[in-house]
């Protein structure tokens, strides 16, 4: 089994051109590029599901406020309050921490 690697977008779309234009044989477009047979079916049924942005890659990306509805603006926000106060009670808690063995010095 070949193991998968990282491909770009245009990659992407080279292996599904060439994954479709040889009726669907994924094992054998696995092995021209070089990435795992599961990498070539997945991205073939993506491009057949969604198209061509399908194949983008979107992990760990937030959408831009413009895009987000209310209730998205609104989780985010709170999301960021709350991180805020963490941090906050962190910093107190150091602080007190910090008090006590300055005591202790004396």
């Amino acid at each position: 089994m070949t193991k998968g690697r990282k491909t770009t977008f245009e990659e992407r779309v080279e292996i599904v051109q060439y994954c479709i234009a040889h009726d669907h044989n994924y094992k054998e477009t696995a092995v021209r590029y070089g990435i795992s047979y599961q990498q070539a079916r997945n991205y073939t049924v993506k491009y057949e599901a969604g198209g061509i942005e399908a194949l983008q890659d979107r992990r760990g990306r937030t959408k831009k406020e413009e895009e987000m509805t209310e209730v998205e603006k609104l989780r985010a926000e709170n999301r960021i309050l709350r991180a805020e106060k963490e941090r906050a009670e962190m910093e107190a808690s150091f602080l007190k921490k910090l008090s006590e063995i300055e005591r202790r010095w004396d």
